[in-house]
């Protein structure tokens, strides 16, 4: 740790975990309603809905872009604070809107005020920690970040039940107002003047060549942003893959809670042996993994297996999916951050951007050429995975030659 906590570790862990939560609760939350929403705003199109989830993501990485380096500008807090203020807004007008045109502008809108919470909490933990202490922090935000979206879709499925899907966007406020609330009464501002940066386009493009000019940034980069689009597409899909390719709708948000709570496990994993192993030791183990289960998905697929047999495969590799992210996401944002410490908020919102952009708009096409099976999502998931393992590897030759340098 690099400066004394000015609150308990405990509750810096639970606000930043529910700030982070943001993002997945206003994803997670509205895949039970993304039929409902397609019969009533695109009845000749239901499978446009998707573009409620890409109009988010799409949104959250053009935010993060500019939430960075404004939090190092003026604080953390006024960042943070300000975001919510425009997701709320977003979250007003989607409960409002009367078609799919003007929700899908509530949602970018929305995703623009969610970069704030996302990017701005990373830089936070940096004020106070680094290195593996860093990592091993982000992995108790990532056992509750983890924990919370499990039950989004259950949530969602509840609200439904209740007021119908324009609820859900009533929730967002509710949740919005709440965290923003803990963050402005608990947390004092993290980012002291001295240490406040300009904002400029050229202080940006000066940030993002200092970081591609470093290997480790570079690699560690590329391949969140490949395990993103595998994240992101695989969550476009969930629903329909449980909807029409396996006629499993009515108990998709039970599923979708018990993969969610077991994946909880893997940040608990991750933090009790990433002091021992390493970051990049724990990434490397976790894509290996998943790109075998991807190969077996797309054989499995192939082979002509009954449904019942491939749902069960499914479950499986969707689970190992979810599970990756407690082991890698934190662990190659501590790796790329590690040397940006002076240059914290404008680095997470470069990595943010650049990670979210490319996968929600991988995600988008990928989704759009879903016709009742499953099969372009295992393809799309093993070609991402397959580029991501050699870029963890070279990781590794640069580990190495560190240790031995003068």
């Amino acid at each position: 740790m690099t400066r004394p906590l000015p609150i308990h570790r405990v509750e810096l862990v639970a606000l930043l975990a529910m700030l982070m939560a943001t993002v997945a609760f206003s994803i997670d939350s509205m895949l039970p309603a993304l039929p409902a929403i397609g019969e009533e705003l695109s009845p000749g199109n239901t499978n446009s809905a998707q573009l409620i989830l890409s109009a988010f993501l799409v949104g959250l990485g053009v935010g993060t872009l500019f939430t960075g380096p404004l939090s190092d500008r003026f604080g953390r807090k006024p960042v943070i604070l300000g975001g919510a203020v425009l997701y709320i807004f977003g979250a007003a007008l989607g409960y409002l809107a009367p078609s799919l045109e003007l929700m899908v502008a509530a949602r970018l809108i929305q995703g623009l005020g969610a970069a704030g919470p996302r990017v701005v909490a990373l830089a936070i933990i940096r004020d106070y920690f680094s290195g593996r202490e860093m990592a091993r922090l982000m992995s108790f935000v990532m056992i509750i970040f983890t924990l919370f979206p499990a039950m989004a879709p259950l949530i969602g499925e509840g609200i439904i039940s209740v007021v119908g899907w324009r609820g859900i966007f009533a929730a967002f406020v509710i949740f919005a107002l709440i965290s923003s609330a803990w963050l402005f009464l608990r947390l004092p501002e993290s980012l002291p003047p001295e240490a406040r940066r300009s904002f400029s386009p050229a202080t940006i493009a000066a940030a993002a060549r200092e970081m591609i000019a470093i290997p480790m940034v570079r690699l560690s980069v590329m391949t969140q942003t490949l395990i993103f689009s595998t994240l992101f597409t695989s969550i476009s899909l969930i629903q329909p893959v449980f909807d029409e390719a396996f006629g499993r709708s009515d108990s998709f948000p039970y599923w979708f809670f018990f993969i969610g709570l077991f994946c909880g496990t893997s940040s608990i994993i991750n933090a009790r042996f990433v002091m021992a192993y390493g970051m990049r030791a724990i990434v490397t183990v976790a894509l290996a993994v998943s790109l075998t289960l991807s190969c077996v998905m797309v054989a499995v697929r192939l082979s002509g297996v009954s449904v019942q047999t491939e749902f069960w495969f499914y479950v499986v590799w969707q689970t190992s999916i979810f599970y990756q992210m407690g082991l890698t996401i934190g662990n190659l944002n501590a790796l790329a951050m590690e040397p940006l410490g002076h240059i914290a908020g404008t680095a997470a919102s470069l990595i943010g951007a650049l990670s979210t952009v490319f996968a929600a708009t991988v995600a988008s096409i990928v989704a759009q050429t879903f016709a009742g099976t499953a099969l372009p999502l295992y393809l799309a998931a093993l070609l991402f995975t397959g580029i991501a393992f050699p870029l963890v590897l070279r990781m590794r030759r640069l580990e190495r030659v560190r240790k031995v340098a003068p």
